[in-house]
């Protein structure tokens, strides 16, 4: 799902506006974009079907198929014109790409953080989910379930919590539960359209991230926001979420 070796802004920087030679700039672009890597759709770990009633099979084929699929499509077709316009030492173009590579793929390639939004975004929202028959909507038990207990009062509130917010949300966006590494507490967030949780902060880790796209629930949901955000919850895979606080607050 993630990239490896993305460039930073100081070799980006470098190719672009300190070669002595136009002639220069090709082989200073092709050592740094060696590493970028395209994506291609993940697989999910169950069938469309498999979350209903809480999740309808249609929006899971759909979502996943056309909406991620699109994500994914078009930040591969970015890159390969990212990889010609710093092979020929166009400046302005990939300037220009930016917006395109961040919100479809998962990378500022002018920041140091390789910033996750919407092909990331979703890579964590299908983890997020499980069948019921395979412990969705299971209580978080061990460490994540007593952090939620420290800094919410109970599970209970923090849905409300999440929930709220997340129906509050103007336009599209995320809902995130989220642990701040420096602070060690748990937060929750909202983000707009594939904004990703670093951007409130950047020590912060998802946890859990709730897409709150109408094209995640208008089809069961029609405009309902609450209704969908009320029956998410039972099919939330709490032992993902709770595999990475394991790994992350240690």
């Amino acid at each position: 799902m993630a990239m490896r070796a993305l460039l930073s802004r100081k070799t980006l920087t470098s190719a672009l506006l300190n070669e002595p030679k136009p002639m220069g700039l090709g082989l200073a672009a092709a050592q740094c974009y060696r590493g970028l890597q395209t994506f291609t759709l993940p697989n999910l770990d169950y069938d469309y079907g498999a979350l209903e009633p809480a999740i309808s099979g249609e929006i899971m084929q759909l979502h996943h198929q056309k909406h991620h699929q699109t994500y994914v499509t078009n930040y591969n077709k970015a890159i390969e014109q990212l990889q010609d316009a710093l092979a020929k030492g166009d400046a302005t173009t990939t300037v220009k790409l930016q917006g395109a590579i961040k919100f479809n793929g998962g990378a500022d390639l002018l920041s140091t953080n390789h910033l996750p939004t919407g092909h990331i975004n979703h890579s964590i929202f299908w983890k997020n989910l499980t069948p019921v028959r395979e412990g969705g909507g299971e209580p978080p038990k061990s460490s994540l379930g007593w952090a939620i207990d420290t800094h919410f009062g109970s599970l209970e509130a923090l849905i409300q919590k999440m929930n709220a917010e997340g129906a509050a949300l103007q336009g599209s966006g995320w809902v995130w539960l989220g642990l701040d590494k420096e602070l060690k507490r748990l937060v929750v967030e909202t983000t707009a359209n594939q904004d990703p949780l670093v951007t409130k902060g950047p020590s912060l880790v998802p946890l859990l991230g709730i897409d709150v796209w109408e094209h995640a629930y208008y089809l069961q949901y029609k405009n309902v926001r609450p209704d969908y955000l009320k029956n998410v919850w039972k099919v939330i895979n709490w032992k993902y979420a709770s595999e990475v606080y394991e790994k992350e607050s240690s």
